[in-house]
């Protein structure tokens, strides 16, 4: 077989001192394939029976690719299965700390139910500009998602310049600064200025976070991490719920509901600070000649042992080469264009994941939700009368679904859960609409099918939805290519939240749960024909052999 030569990538290689080298490998089956590439601390990138592929081969590390036109696991050349070695208890804050701008947009969504109810009391608002119109109190309600908005546009020019660290110290500062500013608004005007502050934070942060995460936890738990993220979102708005509950009959109610955050951004902000930075964004950065490589090498070890605890121990050294070895094969030295988003694997990326989050924010949620309260009082539920008590119950329901599939999600996969979950949905959104079309005397079947999709979304759409979006972009338009799929998931959110009213004027409950159930089935082809398993590979794997 005819080897290929590497040299377009050996100037970010040769920087460290090492040569070229040629291996052989003998296989079980006694085939031998020919690897050509850069031998660089026992990591190569080469060619398997005429297929270029990376590999990771020599006594400690794994080898990936595809052999006979199979994929093959991570092997050692011994036949054993390699996995990334960590510290549980050291991958903790690097995943609490960014999980917190999770836990602070949900806290937002739930605070800010309550806190529209006290801010036009009369009595108990504390102010004399209560009396406000539905549009006012609608850019109190939709500001931080307008913020978001903003914030996500923002994310597109800055991501790769900040680094996901210093992005999500910026987040820190924002959602602290507009939850003081919103807390001690003397004006109408500038309760709204803290609104949208608060909500650039947000954008910043549902940015940074999934990257930070999937970048710094271990392959195998990766998907239990970051979908853990989504489990901090529900947690926010429960306690957003349930200390709105609290506090709605309280003067000046809502001051205390919005400043209550300030103390979580705080903490976030300080352990932000504290951890170190993304250890294949230093390497991003060398390969693209923004320091020194070695200088930025040695940094990024120290950083991957702060991040994986001592149980990584010398084999910090070696993940780090591989991974370099791996960005500088596939090009990644070359600075990331606008135009590099909507060609090759990169516009496939923006493909699965965009699609993910829109379908996340248009089969129907926001809809579903609106009418839960009615659908539990029809079936003589008497808490279903408070609209915040029904916010808690079915906000405990989905911490719950949440938890399981962070339990489940590295072991079943990606794609079951999605393909299950929605499958699921489909069938509980066609009753709802038989419900409210010819079947108004089911209500059991109408709780049955709404506790089904809240539970069923949180197991598929909710967390995956997130995690995909993490993982599934090649390492330098990550930055780029994650705050399109946020602002597409915010802009949804805002059309589907603008669009609801009219549309449920115009076609009745029943039609419209109809439509969002065509919709639903349109997304399950997407999952099914589309979206990828990344179940146990490594960012840079996922790259290699998905796209």
């Amino acid at each position: 077989m005819a080897s290929r030569s590497s040299d377009h990538h050996q100037p970010a290689l040769s920087s460290l001192g090492k040569a070229p080298a040629h291996n052989k490998i003998r296989l079980k089956n006694d085939d031998f394939v020919v690897i050509c590439g850069v031998n660089w601390g026992g990591k190569t990138s080469g060619e398997i029976n005429g297929k270029r592929q990376p590999l990771l081969i020599n006594g400690g590390g794994k080898t990936s690719g595809e052999i006979n036109g199979e994929r093959q696991p991570l092997l050692l050349i011994n036949g054993e299965q390699h996995f990334e070695s960590f510290s549980v208890l050291a991958v903790v804050l690097p995943f609490l700390f960014p999980a917190l701008g999770g836990f602070l947009y949900g806290y937002d969504i739930g605070s800010t139910s309550c806190a529209t109810i006290s801010v036009e009391s009369a009595t108990l608002s504390g102010i004399t500009w209560y009396n406000l119109s539905s549009v006012e109190i609608g850019l109190i309600t939709s500001g931080s998602l307008y913020g978001a908005l903003i914030g996500s546009i923002l994310a597109f020019n800055v991501a790769d310049f900040l680094g996901r660290r210093r992005e999500l110290m910026v987040a820190a500062i924002l959602y602290l600064v507009g939850a003081v500013v919103t807390a001690l608004a003397p004006y109408f005007v500038i309760m709204v200025v803290g609104r949208l502050v608060f909500g650039i934070g947000i954008g910043l942060a549902m940015h940074a976070a999934p990257m930070y995460i999937s970048e710094t936890a271990p392959s195998q738990i990766r998907g239990q991490l970051i979908s853990l993220k989504e489990f901090f979102i529900v947690l926010g708005m429960v306690a957003g719920y349930t200390f709105g509950s609290l506090l709605v009959d309280t003067v000046s109610g809502w001051r205390y509901m919005y400043g209550a955050s300030t103390p979580v951004a705080v903490i976030m902000g300080i352990g932000m600070w504290w951890l170190p930075s993304s250890p294949r964004w230093l390497l991003l950065c060398a390969i693209q000649g923004k320091g020194s490589v070695q200088d930025l090498r040695e940094t990024a070890i120290s950083c991957l042992c702060r991040l994986q605890g001592k149980a990584v121990g010398n084999s910090s050294s070696e993940q780090v080469d591989e991974i370099l070895a791996e960005l500088s094969y596939m090009g990644d030295e070359k600075e990331a264009k606008i135009a590099d988003m909507f060609h090759g694997k990169c516009l496939k990326a923006l493909t699965i994941s965009a699609g993910l989050v829109l379908f996340q924010q248009i089969t129907g949620q926001p809809s579903v939700l609106y009418y839960a309260a009615s659908i539990l009082q029809s079936a003589g539920f008497s808490a279903a009368s408070d609209a915040t008590r029904v916010s808690i119950l079915l906000g405990l329901l989905k911490l719950i679904m949440t938890g399981v599939a962070v339990l489940v999600i590295d072991r079943l996969g990606r794609r079951p859960l999605l393909l299950g979950g929605v499958s699921a949905m489909i069938i509980s959104l066609f009753l709802l609409g038989s419900y409210y079309t010819f079947l108004d005397d089911a209500p059991v079947m109408a709780v049955v099918s709404l506790l089904l999709y809240v539970g069923c979304y949180q197991l598929s759409f909710g967390p995956i939805g997130w995690l995909m979006i993490s993982e599934i972009f090649p390492l330098r338009m990550r930055g780029r290519g994650l705050s399109i799929a946020v602002l597409v998931n915010f802009g949804a959110n805002a059309i589907v939240t603008f669009a609801f009213s009219p549309l449920k004027e115009l076609l009745g409950a029943g039609i419209l749960f109809f439509v969002f159930g065509g919709i639903a089935v349109a997304s399950l082809f997407f999952i099914y024909f589309i979206v990828p398993e990344t179940k146990g590979l490594s960012l840079e794997e996922i790259e290699a052999k998905l796209l």
